[in-house]
């Protein structure tokens, strides 16, 4: 068999890969001193209701469906969405399951010939996009309740069009390049998602996407807030949406030895911080918010739900796949989050960790959390990966749209699967059942191969 040479490109095992599975530490040169800084006193939090950002819609596509209630019922109620994988054969793959999204409807969000055309990627997208819109009061004629050439849209992906890209690419080689579909690039390419719903919107502020593998949403929520806060635009619909549950795209992540093996017991296999863990669990889907400047919507009356604080976004500089061994990436975003925030670590009590249930991978948050909030008492973090899968690109959007619905609630979701925890994570993890939490302030965390690392804080709004 041939093996490839290169240790850049060489498929890592399971137990030693990086941003899913972190390697053992190593020695490193560094030019600078890895040496984390004094820590500075938090700034105020932000009081020009021209800069400070609220969440007044939120959609979704989702194994669980595309009700933005139904979902956390589900997350509350502990209920696994992971299934055997019938889209396709996978019964030759040695991971034959995953968070696989059946029975998807778009009636009355995408027109009938355009939906049979798009990749699913696209589809979840408009679809969660302009459910958000429905939920933040500007669903069909109320959109003239704000300026379109002051908004727009940020939706990002990690792996955009598979399921175009594979058919153009076996197109190409059975029948010849006449046989490629017309379709082929603009559906595969990253940005379309947020092209395809600005022109069905004709929002023709910001527009684009952004492609940092897992740590994607996150991303996107803190470009999309930074163009209200720089005035450039009144509001922005952000998230991310994935649709990687074809033969590649689960083909793919079997070649890096990332995904569980737990065929015999699908529900089961996504346990972050279980001793037992053996990797994560596709998912896919689309999570997105309609963000707005506090000035644009209160002037209009929308139904403010929440407020987002502020965010981060890092790289660590070190790896294709691993994280840093020092954990010092990760820490500096959580810590800078906060500074963008104006919070004190203090003040943090709920965390929606990143945790994909990978060996490595999940000790290595937690460690980098423990540095940054001394005392862990206080704080409970839960898992939504631990129901739904790894969602990819699309992750942090649906993890946010948890974390919002937790501080509006009062009710976190459980982490499940937790049969023997490891015992260094020293936090409450919320076990198997929902409980009831006054959240305070809540981060989100995402994280991507590149040594992408992203952070989002969010609160209850108040006048």
């Amino acid at each position: 068999m041939h093996v490839l040479q290169s240790p850049a490109l060489c498929p890592t095992p399971r137990h030693r890969l990086g941003r899913f599975n972190a390697k053992q530490p190593r020695k490193k040169v560094s030019f600078i001193s890895a040496a984390a800084s004094p820590t500075v006193a938090a700034p105020k939090r932000e009081k020009d209701p021209k800069k400070r950002v609220v969440i007044t819609g939120m959609g979704l596509v989702s194994v669980f469906g595309n009700d933005v209630d139904a979902y956390y019922e589900k997350l509350l109620a502990g209920e696994s969405g992971i299934s055997p994988i019938d889209r396709f054969d996978a019964s030759k793959f040695p991971t034959r399951f995953g968070g696989q999204i059946r029975g998807f409807n778009s009636q009355g969000y995408i027109d009938g010939k355009n939906d049979r055309r798009l990749d699913d990627c696209l589809r979840y997208c408009i679809v969660a996009g302009k459910k958000a819109l429905e939920d933040a009061d500007l669903g069909g004629a109320d959109i003239s309740k704000t300026d379109k050439e002051r908004a727009g849209v940020l939706v990002g992906t990690g792996m955009g069009g598979l399921t175009v890209f594979s058919d153009g690419v076996q197109a190409l080689i059975e029948r010849g390049h006449r046989k490629i579909t017309p379709f082929f690039i603009p559906y595969a390419i990253t940005n379309m998602g947020s092209a395809l719903l600005a022109i069905d919107l004709g929002f023709m502020g910001p527009n684009y996407s952004i492609s940092t593998a897992c740590a994607t949403s996150n991303y996107c929520f803190y470009a999309a807030a930074n163009h209200i806060r720089r005035g450039e635009a009144d509001l922005m619909i952000a998230g991310g949406t994935e649709a990687a549950i074809i033969p590649i795209g689960l083909g793919g992540f079997v070649a890096c030895r990332a995904l569980s093996q737990r065929n015999d017991d699908p529900q089961t296999a996504s346990r972050p911080w279980d001793k037992d863990r053996d990797g994560f669990v596709m998912g896919e889907g689309a999570g997105v918010l309609v963000m707005e400047s506090l000035e644009h919507a209160m002037k209009r009356g929308a139904p403010i739900i929440a407020e987002y604080l502020g965010g981060a976004v890092n790289c660590d500089a070190y790896h294709m796949t691993d994280p840093r061994s020092d954990g010092l990436g990760v820490s500096s975003c959580i810590e800078s989050s906060l500074e963008d925030a104006g919070v004190s670590p203090e003040e943090v009590n709920y965390i929606n960790a990143h945790a994909t249930s990978t060996i490595v991978g999940d000790l290595a948050e937690v460690n980098a959390i423990k540095k940054v909030f001394k005392s862990t008492s206080e704080i409970k973090m839960n898992a939504t990966k631990s129901m739904i899968g790894h969602c990819l690109g699309a992750a942090g959007g649906l993890e946010a749209i948890a974390t919002v619905k937790a501080i509006t609630t009062g009710w976190l979701h459980p982490t499940i699967n937790q049969f023997n925890p490891e015992p260094s994570v020293e936090f409450d993890t919320v076990a198997n059942k929902k409980q009831q939490h006054e959240v305070n302030v809540a981060i989100s965390n995402s994280f991507g191969f590149g040594g992408h690392n992203s952070v989002v804080v969010f609160s209850a709004f108040k006048p």
